[in-house]
Order: structure tokens, then C-alpha cells, then sequence
């Protein structure tokens, strides 16, 4: 018996259920249960919250974030071999765990979630950045979501907390930190997984502010900071020439020098010059 339940280890749920993970389903399993637990315990206090859980595989994090306290875990899972291991993890804990078999693109999972509402999960690497950019980017703000907890390549999760200057700022930190409160707090080697990936990987806890950070129309600070991060080796007064003919003298009235190149320019000056663009 596993150590945060009575349920039997992961190892051995695996090798039961013939879960060999698949790479074309970007998967990479932790089977350590105080791993799991310990990334669940990121999530914050789970008690009187529903949790979207995207790719449980055979259910180490799921097991964590049940045993961590959490109202009811939803879990979407791709892979109809994870079903019956799922099956009974819902079992031991009646009433708590509904399982979605299919596609987290393509499930609306908002019918089956009572908020208040938290996301956990190991994301499948290949659509992982997707589902946070899906999750960032709602039509209104607040989102569904209190805070994410999610799973990334190492690569990926540096790109998210990034701060300006750095190789790693783009426009994954600038979509993440204009609405919420990014932070990488666990760091995780290969050979904590199965198979053990070529990269690292690192879990970023996301919490959602009331408000975006700075005023801004999404859309407009959107294709602002697409046109220039599309173009990053070029001068602003060039990769945006594209969004105003005047756009030097809005960069000027930004506090920005047109000389200036994107991963130069601060979240707060991005703001300034998207609401500058659509001034008469």
C-alpha cells in the first residue's frame, strides 16, 4: 500500500494495467506518491474546491490532490488504458472523482465544475503551453479559475516567469503576468519520471488577480506584443510599424524609445503604448 492512501503504488497500478507510457500522447508518468503529493500541497488548500485535473494517467497527482483534501477532482484523460486504474481511485474515494474520457481542447469542462475552482495538473507536453494560453485568455476576466498548478518543461515554466532583459521573455510572461501572479516552486529532474524526458521540468503555480495588472484592451495589447516579439531582433519603430503610421511618436508618449528592442520593453510600457494605439 501506497503512503498518502490504501491504494497500491503507482509501480504496481502500471504494471497491472499495462500502462507503458506513449510519447505521441506526450506523456511521462511520476510514479514517487510523495512527489504527487507534494506538487497537489502547491495547489493551496483544496478543501471546499472542485480541481481540474488535465492527463491523470494512472492517477499519481489525482491521489494527491483527493488525499490533500479537495471537495471533487475532475479528471480529463485522453488514454482509454488509464480508465479502469482511474476506476479505482473513484472507488476508494465515492463521490469524489468523475473521470472524462477525450481531448482537454476539446472538452468544455465548466458543466461538470462547481467553483470555487483550482487547475492541477501534469500537463501532456504537447499541449500543454496551449491549454495555459487557452486558460490566460478568456473573454472575461476574472476567469474560471482561482489558480493554476501545472506542469511544464523546465524551458517552458522560465518563459512564463521571465522578467524583461532575459533570452526567456516573451510572449508567454507577458500574457501570464498581465493577469496573474506567476512563480516556478518545484524544480523536478528527468529521472523523476517514466521515462525519464531529455528535459527537465519545473511546476509554475499561477494565481488569478481580480484585475489585469495594468489597464489595456487585450486584442490591441495582444497584436502589439505578437508584432513585436514576431520580430524581436528588430527595433520597435520597425516590427510595429505595421500597427500605426504615427507608431514612433505613440512609442515616445509610452515612455518608450523607438530605438528600443521588445525584450527590453516592461509589462507596464507594453500597457501604456496599447491603450497610447488607440487614442484618436
Amino acid at each position: 500500500m501506497s503512503g498518502i492512501d490504501n491504494l497500491p503504488s503507482l509501480a504496481s497500478v502500471i504494471a497491472t494495467h499495462g500502462l507503458s507510457a506513449r510519447k505521441s500522447l506526450g506523456q511521462n508518468f511520476l510514479l514517487d506518491l510523495n512527489l504527487t503529493a507534494k506538487i497537489a500541497r502547491q495547489a493551496g488548500d483544496l478543501t471546499g474546491c472542485d480541481v481540474l485535473e488535465i492527463g491523470p494517467g494512472p492517477g499519481g497527482l489525482t491521489r494527491g490532490l483527493l488525499a490533500s483534501g479537495a471537495r471533487r477532482v475532475l479528471a480529463i484523460e485522453k488514454d482509454a488504458r488509464c480508465l479502469p486504474a482511474l476506476a479505482e481511485i473513484a472507488d476508494a474515494y465515492p463521490g469524489q472523482l468523475q473521470v472524462i474520457e477525450g481531448d482537454a481542447l476539446a472538452i468544455d469542462p465548466l458543466a461538470h465544475l462547481t467553483p470555487p475552482i483550482r487547475v492541477a495538473a501534469n500537463l501532456p507536453y504537447n499541449v500543454g503551453t496551449e491549454l495555459l494560453v487557452r486558460w490566460l485568455t478568456p473573454k472575461e476576466w476574472p476567469p474560471f479559475w482561482q489558480s493554476l498548478t501545472l506542469m511544464f518543461q523546465r524551458e517552458v515554466a522560465q518563459r512564463i516567469v521571465a522578467e524583461p532583459g532575459s533570452k526567456a521573455y516573451g510572449r508567454l510572461a507577458l500574457l501570464a503576468q498581465w493577469r496573474a501572479d506567476a512563480r516556478i516552486v518545484i524544480n523536478l529532474p528527468p529521472e523523476a519520471f517514466t521515462p525519464p524526458p531529455k528535459v527537465s521540468s519545473a511546476v509554475v503555480h499561477l494565481t488569478a488577480l481580480p484585475e489585469p495588472r495594468f489597464p489595456a484592451d487585450a486584442a490591441t495589447l495582444s497584436r502589439i506584443v505578437a508584432a513585436g516579439f514576431n520580430q524581436r531582433r528588430k527595433m520597435l519603430r520597425s516590427s510595429l510599424k505595421g500597427i500605426a503610421p504615427d507608431i514612433e511618436d505613440r512609442l515616445i508618449a509610452s515612455g518608450i524609445k523607438p530605438t528600443e528592442r521588445a525584450e527590453q520593453v516592461s509589462l507596464e510600457q507594453f500597457c501604456a503604448l496599447a491603450r497610447a494605439v488607440l487614442q484618436p
